[in-house]
């Protein structure tokens, strides 16, 4: 799968709320009322990866959670990372 260019990634990224153009990569922090919450998100986000196999940096700060998404074996971000991020924006909805 072919890494998007600077154009396509900006295109994509305009109609993702949250994420941010990091180069190779896309990122969105996510804040939670408690801890716990921020781990049960955690743990969705962590089985939609399994499914998908492809899995995303997460960092955890308390009540805060940031994904990183980028393809790898690909070097940057693909069209993958863009489908990961709405799925986990269609966790957040739910």
């Amino acid at each position: 799968m072919p890494v998007l260019s600077d154009e396509d990634r900006a295109h994509q990224l305009a109609g993702l709320a949250g994420w941010e153009d990091g180069g190779d990569e896309i990122r969105k922090r996510f804040a939670f009322p408690s801890f716990a919450q921020a781990m049960e998100f955690v743990a969705k986000v962590a089985e939609l990866a399994h499914r998908r196999n492809h899995h995303p940096d997460i960092l955890i700060q308390y009540d805060k959670v940031t994904l990183i998404l980028s393809t790898h074996r690909e070097g940057g971000v693909t069209e993958k990372d863009i489908e990961f991020a709405r799925a986990v924006d269609a966790l957040i909805s739910q």
